[in-house]
């Protein structure tokens, strides 16, 4: 846990890991904390119906769940995909799988088949715990899923391999010991968002949730404090609402506010923070910008801590932040891979506009060139986080060559390029990928062209990257269309519907040109930085 010093430099020096060999996410997010009586989760439904829970609720929940999974032949290491949103089945599903030992696997609930079917194969997960919307896309394509034998359904249950949630509780004893796992055996498996060919699979171990913390705590304003109670919009899929909010929060026994949203409202957020008198939150920079736009609050609204990561706030929306929060929004920095590494604390130390932050204390954070080594001060290079590292994954699922790939000596690269200064503050240059972000979300092109290529009007597609006021960037594809098909308004939205409906719902292109042929070079690769100079039409 992060000490307060006199200063960033201070703070740094105070602190030290505390990892010890055998740490289990479950026992530390709510066993430990049995006992005291103390509130776990707040879930406010879709009509605004409220439950809560307890640390106890939730431990006799788990357990159940657990036994459950037992009795249906889950073993330790086995995958079990969570194909749900914010809720306490999510929670239970996860704590269940953490203390038998199994492996998590978060699905966004609003992923399409194709997006599902990948990372269901790739992972052999063995069970799925959904509703039944998440149902409706498995059944399809089920038969192409060998390894996955059982469906949950939280609302219900059909057929032999369709099992209901609490049909399954209800017949499961209360009574399960906590596996008492290693600090290093793998605990979630979390996709990446391919943005060099398909998704990967990001192995962590246990550990990581004592790795995060530091990352949580430091633009958290030295999270927690007395009071505090911590929501987010963002999926409990995500590294951003999983790692970044909910494990870190229950850690710490401060409650955690719940809802699910099928699409963000600035007014509904405005009235959950009221209702739940919540104090910190961490909000995607989309969310605070559909915020800013609308009325301001109907009263005032008073935070602790506001944290943002994903892209770039600027002056402006900070000074909105201050204005509507009454504090300094913190922006921080990390990947799937290796999270929250750079941040801001602005009570601690003085943001700079368009900086990243600092290093995180506890992270080695540096700018390296082509030879592994340190670059001098102002001196632009690869923005990389030195290993061991709590945080740090363990490997890319079955992916050695990838793994190996990310890494220069003991150096993991995040694939981002900037530089730091003579202070230590970090400025975000670029990207040395074609990874796209949107509204928070990091998008590979690679999945999205694979997608919009299966539908019968589309010849060939690149997929890029375009500047949105609103989220930072969009998808834009390039479409060479078949012979027969009219390039129009009417195949613009057709194509627009079907990666909705088999990807997801942030990754469909909202623009789409057509070509007559894409820009290639003498190999056949596509030559996407002639299509990011290109001028879009009118």
């Amino acid at each position: 846990m992060l000490i307060r010093g006199s200063s960033y430099e201070d703070t740094v020096a105070r602190f030290v890991w505390d990892v010890p060999p055998r740490f289990n996410i479950a026992y530390a997010v709510c066993e430990r904390h049995v006992g005291a009586g103390r509130e776990a989760l707040i879930y406010q439904d879709a009509n605004g119906a409220v439950t809560r829970y307890s640390f106890e609720d939730l431990l006799d929940l788990s357990r159940r769940f657990a036994n459950a999974l037992i009795a249906l032949g889950v073993q330790r290491g086995d995958r079990v995909a969570i194909l749900l949103p914010q809720g306490p089945e999510t929670l239970v599903a996860h704590l269940a799988a953490y203390r038998m030992g199994a492996i998590a696997l978060p699905l966004f609930s609003l992923f399409g088949p194709e997006a599902i079917e990948y990372r269901l194969r790739d992972s052999e997960a063995c069970v799925v715990v959904t509703a039944d919307v998440g149902l409706a896309k498995i059944q399809p394509i089920w038969a192409g899923l060998p390894t996955l034998r059982t469906v949950i359904d939280i609302e219900g249950g059909r057929g032999p391999n369709v099992l209901g949630f609490q049909d399954l509780m209800s017949r499961a004893s209360s009574s399960h010991a906590c596996v008492d796992t290693l600090a290093d055996d793998p605990a979630l498996i979390l996709y990446t968002s391919g943005t060099t060919g398909q998704p990967k699979g990001v192995l962590h171990a246990h550990r990581v949730l004592l790795g995060i913390l530091p990352g949580v705590e430091f633009p958290h304003d030295f999270f927690p404090q007395q009071g505090d109670r911590i929501w987010t919009p963002a999926d409990w899929a995500w590294a951003g609402g999983l790692l970044d909010v909910l494990l870190p929060a229950l850690y710490h026994a401060i409650p955690v506010v719940a809802c699910r949203l099928p699409k963000f409202d600035a007014d509904i957020a405005f009235d959950l923070l009221r209702r739940h008198e919540i104090r910190n939150a961490f909000m995607p920079p989309t969310a605070l910008k559909i915020m800013r736009q609308q009325a301001a609050p109907r009263s005032p609204v008073q935070m602790r801590s506001v944290a943002s990561g994903g892209e770039r706030m600027g002056a402006d929306m900070l000074d909105w932040g201050r204005a509507t929060f009454g504090v300094t929004i913190n922006e921080f920095y990390g990947q799937t891979e290796v999270n929250l590494v750079i941040g801001n604390c602005a009570t601690l130390m003085p943001t700079r506009d368009g900086s990243m932050g600092r290093a995180v204390p506890g992270h080695r954070v540096a700018v390296i060139g082509e030879d592994g080594a340190v670059l001098p001060a102002g001196q632009a290079g690869s923005i990389a986080v030195r290993a061991p590292d709590p945080v740090m994954f363990l490997q890319y699922w079955r992916n050695p060559d990838a793994t190996a790939r990310k890494f220069r000596g003991d150096w993991l690269l995040t694939g981002d390029l900037g530089v730091c200064d003579d202070a230590g503050y970090f400025w975000f240059h670029g990207r040395d990928d074609d990874v796209i972000i949107s509204a928070g979300y990091r998008i590979g092109p690679d999945e999205v062209e694979g997608c919009v290529a299966g539908h019968p009007a589309v010849a060939m597609v690149a997929v890029i990257g375009v500047p949105d006021a609103l989220r930072g960037e969009v998808v834009k594809a390039f479409v060479v269309p078949r012979d027969g098909f009219d390039p129009g308004p009417e195949l613009v939205a057709d194509i627009q519907a079907y990666v909705k409906t088999r990807l997801s719902g942030h990754e469909y292109p909202r623009e789409i040109e057509f070509l007559d042929a894409l820009p290639m070079t003498i190999t056949g690769k596509i030559m996407r930085r002639e299509l990011r100079n290109r001028r879009s039409p009118g």
